[in-house]
């Protein structure tokens, strides 16, 4: 079966053509439109010949899926037999792949509050390919929130009052689940082990960042909650803050708590702090002369660092910390700032293998290290696509 994954991000739109035999999985074409909403920079790997670079502005993410499907029928790459797509929220309600229709699609429009970066732009790509593709082309929609689905109660109860909890699903859902789902099954090969037995403390660090705590390669905590809101430093969103924050913006600046509400998850974060960019890229570049570009950095290594150390405490310790997302995969000055002065609990980076990993997988820890350091590269593609032909094959009488 041919399947194009999907893979609309807040600012970004990612995709895959993959063959998917039962003897594996093999890459037809990929692509990459960063920066949508600007001038965008778009990259094509074709099914022949060199790969594809061009810079042009790209509206929004219905325009980006117009030019991925374009680039697919100019370097006349087979069409897709399915299309599954990323959906970060699920709610309680999606824990599985599941068939796109028009039901789904309403369902998944309800759930847009609770991660307003993602959900919509998820929406606006299965109306896109409907809109482009044959009427009979299967859809599925693979949810971000389903890694996450059995945290202990423990860790996905917030210290309200249950009856309002229960009454409204307030929970903490987690996201990146599809990164994570990858990047278990990539260390468990790595290290000669089954998923079944792996631990270990995971970032996936890149305009939307979070960290997992896994146990026995299933997700025991996780810094996102009911939003993609709250844990880390993002690009535009802010992470976490006193709640009572949102009711004195909102008293203060004379407006809504929704507005409060659009400002922490759009205006906030890296864009917040440096006052001119949310992209590390930009940061970096300019953190040596700009300290606000420097502050906005060292507080994205600081609260990375703080999560890992509450979750070895999670964990009563842990064999591997693994980097994964745009940033996580290929940063190296963001990984040895966050953990610099992690020494005390055995987790000791190489500076030659972590400037060496550039977007490849690769160990980074020291020999000796008593905590090992992995960088493994996100491919939340292949995990949507194999999870499309599941769901299909499993449809099928």
């Amino acid at each position: 079966m041919i399947v194009l994954a999907v893979n609309c991000g807040s600012s970004s739109l990612k995709f895959q053509l993959l063959e998917v035999t039962r003897a594996g999985e093999r890459r037809r074409a990929r692509g990459l439109v960063e920066r949508i909403g600007a001038e965008a920079t778009l990259t094509f790997e074709p099914p022949v010949g060199p790969p594809r670079r061009e810079t042009l502005p790209v509206a929004d993410h219905d325009a980006a899926v117009a030019r991925m499907l374009a680039w697919l029928r100019e370097s006349d790459a087979p069409m897709p037999d399915a299309v599954g797509h990323r959906i970060v929220h699920g709610g309680a309600r999606f824990t599985e792949p599941t068939v796109i229709d028009a039901s789904l699609v309403t369902a998944l429009e309800a759930l847009t509050e609770l991660a307003p970066l993602h959900n919509a732009p998820g929406v606006a790509g299965i109306r896109a390919c409907r809109r482009q593709l044959p009427s009979e082309t299967p859809m599925v929609a693979v949810f971000d929130t389903s890694f996450h689905a059995d945290l202990p109660e423990v860790a996905y109860r917030y210290a309200i009052p249950t009856a309002l909890a229960d009454r409204h699903g307030i929970r903490r859902y987690g996201f990146h689940g599809l990164s994570y789902r990858h990047v278990v099954a990539r260390y468990a090969e790595l290290s000669h082990r089954s998923p079944a037995s792996v631990d270990m403390i995971a970032l996936h660090l890149g305009n939307g960042s979070s960290i997992s705590a896994i146990r026995g390669g299933r997700s025991v905590d996780t810094s996102m909650g009911f939003t993609p809101l709250e844990g880390l430093v993002m690009g535009t969103r802010s992470g976490d803050l006193d709640p009572a924050i949102v009711g004195v913006l909102a008293e203060r600046e004379r407006v809504s708590v929704a507005e409060v509400e659009r400002w922490l998850n759009e205006r906030s974060g890296l864009y917040g702090l440096s006052g001119t960019s949310r992209d590390m890229r930009d940061l970096l570049t300019r953190a040596g002369d700009d300290p606000r570009a420097r502050l906005a950095v060292d507080v994205f290594c600081y609260r990375a660092r703080k999560y890992i150390g509450a979750y070895l405490a999670a964990l009563g310790g842990s064999g591997a910390l693994v980097f994964t997302g745009g940033i996580g995969a290929g940063s190296p000055v963001i990984r040895a700032g966050i953990c610099a002065t992690m020494d005390w609990c055995g987790l000791i980076l190489d500076p030659g293998r972590n400037s060496a990993a550039i977007d490849v997988e690769a160990r980074i820890s020291a020999d000796g290290s008593s905590i090992e350091a992995f960088v493994i590269p996100a491919d939340e593609e292949r995990v949507i696509a194999l999870d499309t032909v599941r769901c299909l094959s499993e449809r099928r009488p």
